[in-house]
């Protein structure tokens, strides 16, 4: 792909620089379209499946504490809710995946399941399940992927 030379200042632009800068956004647009990478995939739950340019998709990483050094129990739960920005179009795909974020807590910490109980365009709302007594410190990582609005 041809490279455009900058013009000078006070330079008057010409018809041939024009037809060059014309050339080299053209090369460009050719080279982004032919592509076979550019495509993403969501099956949303509301939407169906979509298949929209990646550029056009929206990913955000959140990140959030559900508890510090708390103690825990059989069958207790820990709520968390994480708020986006902006809307999607549809429902986006939502990956939870929990942190143990402090080394010094019991093994109750490791012994933990997450559940996401609603997601919306714009909200994801789950529940941390701990299976052993003692104490916890659990972060979670979120991953949401979508067709943005």
């Amino acid at each position: 792909m041809a490279k455009l030379p900058l013009p000078q200042r006070g330079q008057p632009l010409d018809l041939n620089y024009l037809y060059q800068m014309a050339t080299v956004i053209n090369d460009v647009s050719d080279k982004v379209a032919s592509s076979t990478q550019n495509t993403s995939y969501v099956d949303t739950v509301s939407g169906g499946s979509k298949n929209i340019r990646t550029a056009d998709s929206k990913i955000i990483g959140g990140y959030l504490t559900v508890t510090n050094n708390s103690s825990t129990s059989p069958d207790g739960e820990g709520a968390f809710s994480y708020t986006f920005d902006s809307d999607f179009a549809y429902v986006p795909v939502v990956t939870a995946t929990p942190i143990l974020i402090e080394d010094g807590t019991t093994e109750s910490g490791k012994d933990i399941s997450v559940v996401l109980t609603k997601v919306t365009t714009n909200r994801v709302e789950g529940v941390v399940r701990f299976n052993t007594i003692g104490v916890a410190s659990v972060g979670i990582n979120l991953l949401i992927f979508g067709v943005p609005v």
